[in-house]
């Protein structure tokens, strides 16, 4: 079934879509790329520069900040704004750069529960409300307002890119199954 063709989501089903972008191994490897990223280039949240102590406590920031902004974007605020968050992929008769433009467009850019193309309330403000959670377990370095609104601008588009992985993901394992898994091979 298309996307465009299910039905809205209830409350109970973006409860469920938080619950599984939070229990996931993809969380896992976001919050380590994430860590090693900030721990790389030595952003926020300011650990230190020792790997062995600084990155387990990104690593857990990352956490963090990725479970409370699913929780706030995906599930409240979705469900307050009527906003259904499920990405909805173009199919590949799209041209390459439309599609990687759609797909970062997410970010700002869903659909309501009827579904209507609005501003993306929900993740707009969710990654905004995740970014001032966040003074709750940053160290007092990194708990400033500048540090705050650059943690939520970082995380915005973050949001947007990751919408590349579920827009060609298929068109990926597609053609590995077809180029390097099928028998003439």
């Amino acid at each position: 079934m298309a996307m465009d063709s299910l039905p809205p989501p209830s409350v109970q089903e973006k409860w469920n879509v938080f619950q599984h972008e939070v229990v996931t191994p993809l969380m896992i490897g976001a919050g380590a790329i994430d860590a090693a990223y900030s721990q790389a280039i030595h952003s926020t949240p300011l650990y230190g520069r020792h790997w062995g102590e600084a990155y387990p406590k990104r690593f857990g920031a990352a956490i963090g900040d990725i479970a409370s902004q699913d929780f706030f974007g995906d599930f409240v605020l979705a469900s307050a704004f009527h906003e259904d968050t499920r990405y909805r992929r173009r199919s590949s008769t799209h041209k390459f750069w439309d599609r990687v433009t759609y797909a970062v467009s997410r970010a700002v850019v869903t659909k309501t529960d009827a579904g209507q193309a609005t501003f993306n309330w929900a993740n707009v403000f969710g990654t905004a409300m995740s970014a001032g959670l966040s003074n709750a377990y940053y160290p007092d370095i990194s708990r400033t307002a500048p540090a705050a609104a650059k943690n939520w601008g970082k995380t915005l588009g973050d949001s947007g890119l990751a919408n590349l992985l579920p827009e060609f993901w298929p068109d990926f394992r597609q053609w590995v199954k077809k180029h390097l898994l099928s028998p003439s091979h």
